[in-house]
């Protein structure tokens, strides 16, 4: 039976109470978090965290050349990128569409590589966009897709590609809200930590994406994250009548400062300790 309700933002949203029960009912301790792995589909259960995200058929992704790895583990951390292309006025769907062909064709044709690099593209006007073949599957399942975003972190790394170039311009505010909306339910499926979660591509790389003024909302970013995981959890334990919480996060290491580059550019997506793309 599903319930619609309002979060503490005003959306709507619709939780199935029988995967929420579910979910209840395999924790301990009341801390749904650290027991998510004895379900089936730990994305499950988090259903009502994901917000729109356009499917590759939405927006007429071509088939990959190869078979796309998918891992049966959550990625650790998600890198925040920009595409490094002109900053559109279109704030249309069908232009995020027209986007993510785009990239597409030229990670396929120019690159080379077996389809789109990124998991997630987000546009100018906050359309979210399905990236690499089985992505949202894989998120579903908790799983990952291995990309082509991060040079020798691809392995561990979950990319979102968002639209524009902000090394002098800030990023709208419409691309930022569909940003913390994606990254608060990846956290959520993903059982991640925001403030150790959610990255920059020059904290792993020599770059200067995803731009400096991107980069410093950063720590923004991950603020309004935590706090929409917390709504998000506080919904749920209201529709699951029992006490859920985020207190047995697992934890990373700390990520590594790369070099910041002299001159912009988007960076190294590849490298020796990555699998073909």
């Amino acid at each position: 039976m599903n319930e619609e309700r309002r979060d503490e933002s005003g959306r709507h949203t619709q939780v199935d109470r029988r995967t929420v029960l579910r979910a209840t009912a395999l924790t301990a301790g009341g801390v749904v978090l650290g027991g998510m792995m004895g379900i089936s589909t730990p994305g499950g259960a988090f259903a009502a965290a994901r917000p729109k995200v356009y499917t590759r058929s939405d927006w007429g992704a071509r088939n990959p050349k190869n078979k796309i790895d998918v891992l049966g583990r959550a990625p650790t951390h998600i890198v925040v990128h920009h595409t490094a292309t002109a900053n559109a006025s279109d704030v249309s769907a069908s232009h995020a569409a027209a986007l993510s062909r785009a990239i597409q064709r030229h990670h396929m044709d120019s690159n080379g590589w077996s389809d789109i690099g990124q998991q997630l593209t987000i546009s100018r006007g906050g359309h979210i966009m399905e990236g690499r073949d089985q992505t949202l599957r894989a998120v579903g399942a908790g799983h990952h897709v291995v990309g082509a975003h991060t040079a020798n972190h691809n392995g561990h790394t979950l990319g979102i590609e968002n639209e524009g170039t902000y090394d002098s311009a800030s990023p709208p505010r419409t691309l930022m809200d569909s940003l913390t909306d994606t990254c608060a339910w990846l956290c959520l499926v993903y059982r991640l930590e925001p403030d150790k979660a959610i990255v920059g591509h020059r904290d792993f790389n020599t770059t200067g994406c995803p731009g400096d003024r991107l980069y410093a909302l950063l720590p923004r970013l991950r603020k309004n994250v935590g706090k929409r995981v917390q709504e998000q959890l506080r919904h749920l334990s209201a529709v699951a009548g029992t006490q859920l919480s985020l207190e047995e996060l697992p934890t990373y290491p700390a990520v590594p400062q790369a070099e910041r580059a002299a001159v912009f550019y988007h960076g190294p997506t590849l490298g020796g300790r990555d699998a073909s793309p």
